[in-house]
């Protein structure tokens, strides 16, 4: 039946092709299970009050992939693509959000579904299109690998490697604590994994060192946890799924009218933004990679993945996790032989069973969720490269963008600050009338964000 379904041999593939993709992609992205609930959680700081609960959190982020997959294999059938939280999105959320505005769970919830209705509704139109080819090049990796440096500042200080200091704002942290310089240890294994490209580097390196936390060797240095004999608490690996605490709370989000006003709307659009191009830009790397790409350079079936991605954003919504995205991992499925959508309903089936690993998620040291997202920014700050170095108007918004998002702990400012720039730059250099209406009407709710 599969096989009917999915066409193997059209696509010149086979089921154990397919199913070794899976698993190959979905190695490359199992991350998602620990670092989406440790950063909605707010466990970094220190406290939980006013974040995200993390065993709600950590069922959510299984289910949402879990659909979105199954949406991605079943509509959007020749895509081998695996879907999850995304990466940058959640942390503008945990930081940005609901730590810097002051909105509850389910205020963010909200406007993570309201983005989700919008990414819906223009992937069913041309504007999607409009949208894409409107936005300079430049700009959209800029962007990019400043959401790269974003989460790079943050995994830096979660790792324990840089901390806060009342002149210089930044410093260099406690790096004679065991446990950072694990986390130090986990990212440089992490690197030398991929360059020996083993598959599942960053999952590998996260429960290796977490390991050497768990274990009483460490105990000749004093640094020990609860009294107990090693670096880190091990609370065990498998139990019950923890319940879903934010199931539809999106819906309850919308009661207090937060997402309606300007800020609000400010918080929608750039929840769109991001996974607008985010999804755009993974689906290209896919296709080229897979050969979806046809002689006119147009890409075979992408109305379909858009659409299925967009639905997935809003499933993750209503499930109580932040925006469901395309991974770019998807690559390493398609390099080990991924045509089909078979491949993302191979993604799904590991992602439902993992349900049962919350105290495994709860026991790993935040020192190596630190180092993984810092990783995980590395693979986002590549873009520069592909940025146009000798136009420097073009270059110059790209890196506003690039070093505004870190250094004001937000992703919306460095969008807005760019696209203000560009603007400015395109009247007073005459090119006004050749640049597209849609990077107006950015600059111009921008500042709008900015006044109100």
């Amino acid at each position: 039946m599969l096989n009917n379904y999915f066409e193997y041999k059209k696509h010149k593939t086979t089921f154990e092709t397919e199913v070794v993709a899976g698993v190959t992609t979905f190695l490359t992205m199992a991350y998602i299970m620990f670092l989406n609930p440790f950063i909605l959680s707010g466990e970094f700081a220190g406290t939980e009050k006013g974040f995200f609960d993390f065993g709600g959190v950590f069922t959510a982020t299984i289910i949402a992939a879990a659909i979105a997959c199954f949406i991605m294999a079943f509509y959007g059938k020749t895509w081998p693509v695996g879907l999850a939280p995304g990466m940058g999105i959640n942390a503008f959320v945990a930081f940005g959000v609901v730590g810097g505005m002051k909105y509850t769970p389910a205020e963010a919830l909200a406007a993570v579904l309201l983005s989700g209705i919008l990414f819906l509704l223009i992937s069913l139109t041309p504007i999607r299109a409009w949208i894409i080819n409107s936005i300079p090049r430049s700009l959209k990796f800029g962007i990019g690998a400043g959401i790269g440096l974003f989460l790079a500042i943050i995994g830096l200080e979660i790792m324990g490697v840089v901390g806060d200091h009342p002149v210089t704002l930044v410093t260099l942290g406690d790096i004679k604590n065991p446990l950072v310089l694990l986390g130090c240890l986990a990212f440089v294994v992490m690197i030398v994994l991929e360059k020996m490209k083993v598959k599942g580097n960053i999952i590998i390196g996260i429960l290796f060192f977490s390991l050497l936390a768990w274990l009483p060797m460490w105990d000749w240095t004093g640094a020990t946890i609860e009294g107990g004999k090693s670096l880190a608490k091990f609370n065990g690996i498998f139990s019950a799924p923890p319940s879903m605490s934010y199931l539809f709370d999106a819906v309850d989000g919308f009661g207090t009218g937060k997402v309606f006003t300007a800020s609000g709307l400010t918080v929608i659009f750039t929840l769109f933004f991001i996974d607008f191009f985010d999804t755009a830009g993974t689906l290209t790397s896919v296709a080229n990679v897979s050969g979806k790409v046809d002689k006119k350079g147009k890409v075979q079936d992408i109305e379909k993945a858009m659409l299925a991605d967009s639905v997935s954003t809003v499933a993750g919504g209503l499930m109580g996790t932040t925006t469901v995205t395309s991974y770019v991992e998807s690559g390493a499925g398609v390099k080990a032989g991924g045509r089909t959508g078979m491949t993302s309903l191979v993604i799904g089936v590991l992602f439902l069973l993992c349900l049962g690993f919350a105290p495994l998620a709860t026991s790993l040291p935040k020192e190596i969720d630190g180092a993984a997202l810092v990783y995980v920014a590395v693979l986002f700050v590549r873009n520069i490269t592909d940025i146009e170095w000798n136009d420097i108007a073009e270059s110059a918004p790209a890196v506003l963008a690039m070093i505004t998002m870190p250094l004001t702990y937000s992703i919306s400012n460095g969008i807005a600050i760019a696209f203000i720039a560009y603007a400015l730059i395109k009247i007073l250099t005459g090119d006004a009338a050749k640049t597209s209406p849609a990077i107006w009407l950015v600059a111009v709710l921008s500042v709008i964000s900015f006044s109100v």
